[in-house]
């Protein structure tokens, strides 16, 4: 098998995750070069996959006036600066893995998407939930007609009381301007993954919610700005202390995420120095952070179909829920099983669909690294059709998440 060469552009959690497959599988594809400004993730990254001195950059436009030294390149920087590195470097010949989303405006998603198109590369989003073996397994499911037409899906992301505070109240995710609206940001994930589950497009789409918590007015009395200054009596009593998140319910491990998002020092004296100056040892009631915590999405497909989406931040991490309603039975999926109910035998069958191989055991219940096996693949046969998150299905996804922004900003229902 040819190795596939790859660059990794953004060296934080994204870009490190998914380079770290070809570790695993290191006959299937190689990291021959970093970009990213911080010298110490960029050097911790090289480290990690021997790369020279020489192939360690501080921005991705170093590439631009090099020769191509790689089949390909994963850009995983913030998501405001996803345009300008696609669209040149695929002008190189790159083909692109790009972290999800693919930018913060629908301009800027078709200005994308036409570069990949008129490039003539292989392109992929990291949409990973439509690369799960449980995923791949409930859409043969339902294309099987096991359960006869689909009537209505509901799908819960509980996004985690923890999760929400670490990334979407004191983390990068917080605010609007420096990211993208949170579900852009966090959720285009699972309308993608409705979009990938119900036959037809979607039609129409109406939304609802707000930032109704985290902010001044629910500020404990009494509390102070940052977590380590705040009285011990309030500090012990509150579920989003910094100091309870990060030492105490993740202190075990300060290499793993997401202490490893505030420091990579990987000692307790990093960690509460990063707390005691940091953006991640703020009061999650006194951050600049203005996405909402909690909202619903209602969404009609072609064919009559119905979908409603919920994401909230007050519940625990993980684990999203699917319920899928047709006219002979449903499917219930949680904990990793697939709950078959026959609606003519009354009967219930217990699906599951993971062969728990090495890719199972990745981020997103195995999607990290089931995007870049196929991703890997379909640059080395040169092939689009072995990614199923390729450009214009992105950007149909895409598009019903814009939709249902701008239904929840102007109190309508949007037409797609």
């Amino acid at each position: 098998m040819k190795q596939t060469s790859f660059i990794v552009a953004g060296a934080g959690g994204r870009g490190y995750g998914y380079a770290e497959y070809a570790k695993l599988y290191p006959q299937e594809g190689v990291c021959v070069a970093v970009c990213d400004p911080n010298d110490e993730a960029r050097n911790r990254f090289g480290d990690r996959h021997d790369i020279p001195e020489d192939r360690r950059f501080k921005d991705w436009k170093d590439l631009l006036d090099k020769p191509k030294m790689a089949d390909a390149i994963l850009i995983c920087t913030q998501d405001a600066m996803h345009k300008d590195p696609t669209i040149a470097l695929s002008a190189m010949g790159y083909n692109i893995l790009l972290e999800k989303p693919m930018a913060p405006t629908p301009e800027h998603c078709r200005e994308i998407v036409e570069a990949a198109v008129k490039n003539n590369i292989i392109f992929a989003v990291c949409h990973v939930l439509r690369y799960t073996d449980f995923n791949r397994k409930l859409k043969s499911l339902i294309d099987s007609g096991l359960i006869g037409k689909i009537h209505n899906v509901q799908l819960l992301e509980p996004v985690g009381y923890w999760h929400q505070a670490h990334s979407f109240v004191r983390g990068a995710w917080r605010n609007q301007e420096e990211s993208s609206f949170m579900l852009l940001a966090k959720s285009c994930h699972d309308l993608d993954l409705l979009n990938f589950l119900i036959p037809g497009k979607c039609k129409k789409v109406s939304s609802f919610g707000s930032l109704s918590y985290f902010n001044r007015a629910n500020q404990p009395k009494g509390a102070a700005d940052r977590c380590v200054d705040c009285p011990l009596e309030i500090e012990t009593d509150c579920p989003y202390s910094a100091i309870k998140i990060y030492l105490r319910d993740f202190g075990q491990n300060l290499s793993v995420w997401p202490v490893f998002a505030i420091t990579r020092g990987e000692t307790r004296d990093a960690v509460v120095a990063a707390l005691k100056s940091g953006p991640y040892g703020r009061c999650a009631f006194a951050c600049d952070n203005d996405v909402v915590d909690h909202q619903v999405v209602n969404m009609e497909f072609e064919g009559g179909t119905t979908a409603g989406f919920t994401m909230c931040a007050f519940n625990e991490a993980g684990g999203r829920q699917i319920n899928i309603m047709g006219d002979r039975g449903t499917l219930q999926c949680t904990d990793g099983d697939i709950t078959h109910f026959d609606f003519l035998t009354n009967k219930k069958t217990i699906i599951s669909p993971s062969d728990g191989d090495e890719l199972a055991q990745s981020g997103h219940g195995g999607g990290d690294y089931g995007l870049m096996r196929s991703f890997l693949t379909a640059v080395r046969e040169n092939d689009q059709s072995k990614v199923s998150t390729g450009p214009d299905v992105t950007l149909d996804s895409h598009l019903i998440v814009f939709a249902a922004e701008k239904s929840r900003l102007n109190n309508t229902v949007e037409t797609l």
